[in-house]
């Protein structure tokens, strides 16, 4: 074979005609072609625009931001602690008396401890911590004061104070609640009693 010409199919295969060669999908023309361009072109822009608006940011900055919550109260600025009165039956050395103690607000409020400042007396409660009580309730304690050495029990009793450990989802805190001029003259006179003349 020689001179240039088209290349001949092979054996077994046969040329493609124009007829079947794959076309393209028809396009709309007329009213159907402006519709479909316009509304093409729209959510394309509207497309861009989102994308240039939510890699800058704006879109989040513009929405508006709700506060964050208050956190809750620290413990200490919603518990009260309240001298009730002395409580009799607490038996030979010991002298026990009634709190009532409130939450005004907030989350519950768990007591993990109650203490006593004085090295002659120990202190036990019903009920025993930790116990819990809830926002906008109050709950009664009884607390047992009981003197294990009257050379070390308080003398001169002036405003005697009950430590307590507060806590509750925002914190843990120590506070001593100074429980009035009739809780010193109760313990006073409870001190006397079982010490004597070794306890003023």
């Amino acid at each position: 074979m020689t001179g240039i010409g088209p290349v001949e199919p092979g054996e077994g295969t046969r040329a493609q005609d124009a007829a079947d060669a794959p076309r393209p999908p028809a396009r709309p023309r007329g009213r159907l072609a402006r519709r479909y361009a316009d509304r093409r072109r729209t959510v394309l822009a509207t497309a861009a625009a989102l994308a240039v608006l939510a890699g800058s940011g704006y879109l989040y900055a513009s929405r508006p931001r709700q506060p964050a919550p208050p956190p809750p109260p620290y413990p200490v600025h919603v518990v009260d602690v309240a001298y009730l009165e002395a409580v009799p039956g607490a038996g030979t050395g010991a002298f026990s008396f009634a709190v009532l103690l409130s939450v005004r607000s907030g989350p519950p409020v768990t007591v993990t401890r109650l203490a006593q400042p004085y090295e002659g007396l120990t202190i036990t409660s019903s009920p025993a911590a930790p116990f819990q009580t809830k926002s906008h309730s109050a709950r009664k304690i009884i607390v047992t004061l009981r003197v294990t050495e009257c050379e070390k029990a308080p003398r001169n009793l002036g405003l005697p104070f009950l430590d307590v450990t507060l806590r509750n989802t925002r914190a843990i805190q120590a506070h001593s609640y100074i429980l009035g001029s009739r809780y010193a003259q109760d313990l006073s006179e409870a001190l006397q009693a079982v010490c004597g003349n070794e306890s003023g």
